[in-house]
């Protein structure tokens, strides 16, 4: 059995401002999101891990080092572009409220109608294409990986919550019904054939961060 550890990047100022960051967007992470990730390496201590990727951006890739140094385990990361958070054109940088009263349909679908997004006006990706290229980073993963293998892979709230619902076999229209993943949250996913077929063993664990949480902290 190959699990693979699904883990969404420490929390940001954009996270907490309720700004898009997307593709091409970043922020520095919250002081206190360094704790978290603290928090969470000692919630994964008892697991060996083989390997470990990380989207490329640099809150993802940052979260990714940090845990490895407080995991204390003799990892290295491998970056993976195809990890990376949607394109979400130019929606980046924009407050949630400013995408609202801007583009109304393009934010009420992007949110809660998956399969009536079309982002052609903000020049941003679409669903079925962020699945694609993040369903392609995990097959590679799964074809790298032995039967025995734990993985970590750090990458984006809305990026990780389509695609594992992709790969999961969610149609469009019920990508959200699981709920959002929030920030340094752990989703477990386990194959026993390479990643032809997974099974959900937890889906935006967060227990060991005790705390409560608001509205920036999910997506």
């Amino acid at each position: 059995m190959t699990k693979l550890y699904f883990i969404r990047h420490g929390k940001t100022e954009w996270n907490l401002e309720s700004r898009y960051q997307g593709m091409n967007g970043d922020s520095p992470l919250l002081s206190e999101s360094f704790a978290e990730i603290e928090l969470l390496a000692k919630s994964l201590h008892a697991v060996k891990f083989s390997r470990v990727y990380a989207s490329p951006i640099k809150r993802a890739r940052l979260t990714a080092f940090e845990l490895i140094s407080d995991l204390k385990q003799p990892l290295k990361v491998t970056l993976m572009s195809n990890l990376a958070e949607f394109n979400l054109g130019k929606m980046e940088g924009m407050l949630f409220s400013e995408v609202k009263e801007e583009f109304p349909v393009e934010f009420d679908a992007f949110r809660n109608h998956p399969d009536q997004y079309n982002p052609v006006n903000i020049h941003a990706e679409t669903f079925p294409h962020l699945i694609k290229r993040f369903g392609q980073a995990v097959k590679l993963i799964c074809d790298n990986a032995s039967q025995d293998d734990n993985i970590l892979v750090v990458s984006h709230g809305a990026a990780l919550n389509a695609a594992l619902n992709g790969i999961l076999g969610v149609p469009l229209e019920h990508l959200r019904d699981r709920g959002g993943l929030s920030n340094t949250s752990t989703t477990i996913l386990e194959t026993t054939n390479y990643g032809r077929n997974f099974e959900i063993l937890k889906w935006n664990q967060t227990d060991y961060l005790h705390k409560e949480f608001d509205l920036t902290d999910t997506i």
